[in-house]
């Protein structure tokens, strides 16, 4: 067999291979809701929020479900200053937008104060972290694209199921969801 038959012969093979992914792929999307929908401030999709950290509640806006895993967005209201520890997902980008108050929002290297109206950008498998400064509540619109797991982890915590974990089976948990820890929150001077 020559070269071009049997390059030929690769892509035809591959072709008849992908093609049952691509049918999944299309009906899958066939499967999402068709209509729009609006989700009324400070209310949740489902009109249950959830709180898994203390000081913390988010309101799904669109949820892992309505997009088929392309996409999770919340509203996090932050009353207690602070925020995670600095951490990686593995397959997910992540951005915040904020809504009120004030935000210091690190990604990699770099750590910005960020505002209502401002947007940071944070590239899945780069660590970074966020931490509510100042008194009041605050407000920060956060996605994830693609879902990954973050509305079911979310969901768990919410739920309670870590308050007695070591910090090992948290770091399992978390690498479950698709993400892991890489070092402590973001700290910064009261001000």
């Amino acid at each position: 067999m020559n070269r071009s038959s049997f390059l030929k012969l690769g892509i035809a093979i591959g072709a008849l291979l992908t093609a049952p992914f691509k049918s999944i792929a299309r009906y899958k999307s066939l499967n999402r809701e068709d209509k729009g929908f609006k989700v009324d401030a400070g209310k949740d999709r489902f009109d249950k929020s959830i709180s898994p950290f203390e000081g913390d509640t988010f309101y799904t806006k669109v949820s892992t479900k309505d997009t088929d895993g392309d996409m999770f967005v919340f509203e996090s209201t932050r009353l207690k200053e602070g925020g995670p520890i600095l951490h990686i997902h593995y397959e997910t980008d992540e951005w915040w937008y904020v809504l009120q108050g004030e935000f210091l929002i690190k990604v990699g290297d770099k750590t910005y104060n960020a505002k209502a109206g401002d947007l940071v950008f944070g590239p899945r498998m780069v660590p970074h972290t966020f931490a509510k400064i100042g008194q009041g509540e605050a407000k920060v619109m956060i996605a994830h694209q693609p879902a990954g797991k973050m509305e079911e982890y979310f969901k768990k915590l919410s739920g309670g199921i870590a308050v007695n974990m070591s910090e090992e089976e948290r770091d399992r948990m978390r690498k479950e969801h698709g993400f892991e820890k890489v070092g402590p929150p973001l700290t910064y001077l009261k001000q």
